[in-house]
């Protein structure tokens, strides 16, 4: 198998093309590779909270390699912080980078020309597929996920917090994709395939930051999570 790191998100495309490389069995998933806020201790644009993550990457059995960033970080310091992660990964001989990525082709030419810049390449392996199919597959295969961060010039404040499913997919408004590529929505799974035990959380308050809605999940042993 060819050695590789996983950008994980933390949402429901990368549990789906995480599960789906597992299965293929192409590549060894040697880690977990995370952008986080170092500020707030959060994973970028998604707002969720390390302690999560963390849960996330347990559950999944992976080693969890994080890239701190600044709060008012750059295109070019997070280039620079990033090749400097991948150039520590190639001298274990990893020169592969997979992403959940499915229809953006400037965002995936941006990834192919970041990473030759070190020698590396990429895999999508939810390239192109119709995201109306993949969004009901999803669902069908028993990901659960929650709606952690809100586009408000797209969806109202009340999509933030709610669940990831076949009801929520109905009340999506016209030109919303199913699967919020365009940036629409972003997701917290917290249960699904490759996951051995489900990731505990209760939901906190719903805040508007620059236009965007986050709803908190707080960590809780399992014990105390509140029904959703």
């Amino acid at each position: 198998m060819i050695p590789a790191v996983f950008n994980w998100s933390g949402g429901k495309d990368s549990a789906m093309a995480l599960w789906t490389v597992l299965q293929e069995g192409r590549f060894e998933v040697r880690y977990l590779l995370t952008t986080l806020n170092r500020e707030y201790a959060r994973v970028s644009m998604h707002g969720v909270r390390e302690t999560l993550l963390d849960q996330q990457a347990a559950s999944l059995g992976i080693p969890l390699k994080k890239v701190w960033l600044p709060p008012d970080t750059t295109m070019e310091s997070y280039d620079a912080t990033l090749h400097e992660t991948l150039h520590e990964l190639s001298g274990e001989g990893i020169h592969t980078a997979i992403f959940g990525d499915i229809f953006l082709e400037d965002l995936r030419n941006y990834r192919e020309k970041a990473l030759a810049k070190v020698g590396w390449q990429a895999d999508f392996p939810l390239w192109n597929r119709t995201t109306k199919a993949l969004a009901n597959e999803v669902i069908k295969s028993g990901f659960k996920a929650v709606l952690v961060c809100v586009d408000g010039k797209r969806l109202e404040a009340e999509f933030a917090g709610r669940m990831y499913d076949v009801a929520l997919l109905k009340d999506l408004p016209e030109g919303v994709d199913p699967c919020g590529e365009n940036g629409e929505f972003h997701t917290f799974v917290f249960d699904g395939p490759p996951l051995k035990t489900p990731v505990t959380f209760e939901k906190g308050e719903v805040v508007e930051r620059a236009g965007f809605y986050f709803c908190d999940l707080k960590s809780v042993p399992s014990a105390h999570a509140l029904e959703l």
